[in-house]
């Protein structure tokens, strides 16, 4: 074997191998500045569709709210009718 198959030998798969390597990063490369591309249009393109949705998560909390805070008038207004009748029992003993 003279120098030159030798070195023909360990160069042609080197160089082969950093081709392909070269190419498989192009590749990624592509594939990651697509999808960076899709996302920034995704979420810097519709930015009214995102603020639209949460202005109806805001409207839904506020309805819960509002339904929490007419809960609380029942029970007040329920406790008001328990403490009159607990009244009425106990003016009705002290009578007696």
């Amino acid at each position: 074997m003279t120098n030159q198959q030798l070195y023909l030998f360990i160069a042609v798969p080197l160089l082969g191998n950093a081709v392909f390597f070269g190419l498989l990063m192009a590749y990624i490369n592509a594939k990651v500045e697509g999808l960076r591309a899709e996302m920034n249009e995704r979420f810097n393109g519709s930015n009214q569709s995102v603020s639209a949705q949460f202005q109806s998560v805001n409207v839904q909390f506020q309805a819960i709210n509002q339904r929490f805070d007419d809960m609380r008038d029942m029970w007040r207004a329920e406790l008001h009718r328990v403490e009159e009748v607990l009244d009425a029992r106990l003016k009705h003993l002290e009578e007696r």
